[in-house]
């Protein structure tokens, strides 16, 4: 079994789609994602699960909101102007 354990240890696995055994459990394995292989804890929640759910293929993309103006400084003027507005209306209400 000692043996068996080693093996598993520095498997490199290209199937994406085999199934996860408990044999694997507590073993790290190398998931081959299409250009590199990425290294992957098996836990008992991921038994059953498929070894291509944990090697992402696509990179995330960081949030576009701090680039760039674009719409962002409409909205602002959008906002000063309906603000304007408020006061206006505030004080003729009173």
């Amino acid at each position: 079994m000692k043996k068996n354990r080693e093996s598993l240890l520095s498997r490199k696995i290209w199937s994406r789609r085999s199934s996860i055994s408990p044999e694997f459990v507590d073993c790290s394995v190398l998931i081959y994602n299409g250009k590199t292989p990425v290294r992957c804890r098996i836990t008992e929640g991921k038994v059953g699960h498929k070894f291509g759910e944990f090697a992402f293929t696509r990179r995330r993309r960081p949030s576009r909101t701090n680039k760039g103006k674009g719409r962002k400084g409409k909205k602002e003027s959008l906002s000063v102007i309906w603000h304007e507005k408020e006061i206006r209306f505030r004080s003729d209400l009173i």
